[in-house]
């Protein structure tokens, strides 16, 4: 039977009154590959990566679009060799794409324009992708009407703790490329910052919020990531590239800040899909 999401996260995904049941066998929370809107090569990942193997199963109801083979990538903004894959239709204008899965296992009847129920078999999670290791089925929810993808967690039930998630360390980066970290400088010039978190390896904060004495002034969510010239990326006050999320592979971008003369409080704050936040604050001289 389809469980349902809670009241919050229907409030955090916003439009989207929809549930998906889990593709594959219920796992803890805090145990896949590789969270949505991670770092992925030079994209931002746009996918739900599991850790191990197993049976997969249609998360809805739905018509098949498409059955991929081998290592098919000329589906523009899905920006991945999908390796064997399915993708299904369903109500809302989403659509769920089932990637990774080992040769020969799509059952025969899954074909293009045909028809599945929930909970129907598709497969078996392998490495036919670009992917290597532990990673599996990769799992992912788009948006079809409005070009995004949509975070996967904020449609499925969820189990187990998360992954927990810290600020890490906080570097500040002015206009003119100047790295400032604030474990070692607290007196900095007046001017627009980037403000970066030391960067995670699986999880990512479904929420980075920064403010200035207790006023928020940008939170990045990444409840959706939209399309921009073809390539997907991050809201928040204004729409972010992966190069501007990941300008490196050790740093994530929290969000931009306007600093003026005098003394302030930099808060930074990451938020978890269960909206529990872990804060860091900062006491500065602007000059």
């Amino acid at each position: 039977m389809k469980k349902t999401i809670s009241a919050l996260v229907l409030a955090a995904a916003g439009f989207y009154a929809v549930s998906f049941d889990w593709p594959q066998k219920e796992i803890q929370t805090d145990s896949f590959f590789s969270y949505f809107g991670q770092l992925r090569g030079n994209t931002i990942s746009s996918s739900l990566i599991f850790k191990d193997s197993s049976e997969i199963k249609a998360a809805d109801k739905g018509k098949v679009i498409a059955v991929i083979s081998d290592h098919s990538d000329d589906f523009g903004w899905f920006e991945s060799a999908l390796g064997n894959s399915i993708i299904i239709s369903h109500n809302d204008g989403l659509s769920t794409v089932y990637s990774n899965l080992d040769d020969g296992s799509i059952p025969a009847k899954i074909e293009a324009d045909g028809s599945v129920e929930s909970g129907e078999y598709l497969g078996i999670s392998g490495n036919s992708g670009w992917q290597e290791g532990e990673s599996y089925l990769e799992f992912k929810v788009f948006d079809s009407e409005n070009s995004s993808a949509v975070n996967p967690r904020i449609l499925m039930p969820r189990t187990g703790k998360e992954l927990p998630l810290s600020a890490g360390t906080i570097t500040l980066i002015d206009s003119n490329g100047t790295s400032r970290n604030l474990l070692i400088e607290r007196r900095l010039p007046a001017g627009k910052y980037r403000v970066y978190r030391t960067r995670q390896n699986v999880a990512v904060p479904y929420k980075t919020i920064v403010s200035v004495n207790g006023t928020t002034v940008e939170s990045i969510s990444y409840d959706v990531l939209t399309e921009s010239s073809g390539k997907l990326g991050v809201s928040g006050n204004s729409h972010y590239s992966v190069k501007e999320i990941y300008p490196d592979s050790t740093r994530q971008l929290a969000g931009i800040v306007q600093l003026n003369k005098g003394s302030c409080t930099l808060g930074i704050t990451v938020v978890n899909i269960l909206n529990s936040a872990s804060s860091i604050s900062y006491k500065l001289d602007i000059y």
